[in-house]
């Protein structure tokens, strides 16, 4: 959606190591955006964007207007898998709609090979992935790592929405996450004890934790389904805000 930082260029990299020709769409989807979400001060500076895919040698860019991919009387969404219903799926209906419907339409207007995505969107991930399985999509879907900032919070366009105390704050997701780990490759696989542990890192309640934590769990790396027990390849993934700013992150345990 815009807005590149080394996250996004990390992905263009890895696309290159795979594919001789890399095009790069850049769209802020307004189907994925619910009523009261931050569409319209979502950053767009896309003469910086389009400057850094030229330093970055991509073959395209796609970069099409709104009206051009939702054309008046559009009507048709994608339904999305079953894996979109859970977390963010509750907490923010329709997300995953947008995102399917959006995402497919790009495959369609720039046929590839291969699509690169973060794990930073851990579930957005899952979601294409299933969704271009169940929909017999001619397209390898390929999950790259999470670039993180130093000091460990992952590279997101929302993080120019903090300011320098917030970052700070911000931190404690990544630690939380590194808590959890911890505890669970040290033995530890009851998951209300590793969620419990990440909550506490989080630090809700003091002033130099997050203002509101929407999920703190573990949960199976496939289906995102609740578990009892910590396996390896379950997921920790963690939505919290930081003022106005929401910020996920995750970690796969190991």
């Amino acid at each position: 959606m815009g807005a590149l930082h080394d996250g996004h260029f990390s992905l263009i990299r890895r696309a290159k190591e795979i594919a001789g020709h890399v095009a790069v769409s850049i769209f802020v989807n307004p189907a994925q955006f619910a009523p009261l979400e931050d569409l319209a001060r979502y950053p767009r500076p896309i003469e910086d964007d389009l400057a850094a895919l030229r330093r970055e040698g991509v073959a395209m860019v796609y970069l099409p207007a709104s009206e051009i991919v939702y054309p008046p009387g559009f009507s048709t969404y994608v339904e999305p898998p079953a894996v979109a219903a859970p977390l963010e799926g509750v907490l923010r209906p329709g997300h995953f709609r947008g995102v399917c419907t959006v995402v497919l339409k790009l495959f369609q207007t720039i046929p590839a090979h291969v699509a690169v995505f973060g794990q930073k969107d851990y579930q957005q991930a899952r979601v294409i992935v299933a969704m271009v399985r169940d929909l017999d999509v001619d397209i390898e879907i390929d999950v790259a790592p999470t670039v993180r900032e130093p000091g460990g919070l992952a590279m997101s366009s929302r993080n120019r929405y903090l300011d320098a105390n917030q970052r700070d704050v911000a931190l404690c997701l990544a630690r939380a996450l590194t808590v959890c780990n911890v505890y669970f490759s040290s033995g530890t696989d009851d998951v209300n004890i590793l969620e419990a542990a990440m909550r506490y890192e989080l630090g809700v309640d003091r002033p130099d934790g997050v203002d509101t934590v929407d999920y703190a769990v573990v949960v199976d790396g496939q289906t995102l389904l609740p578990v009892t027990r910590a396996t390896a390849g379950c997921v920790a993934l963690i939505a919290a805000r930081v003022g106005t700013t929401r910020l996920i992150d995750n970690h796969i345990l190991r």
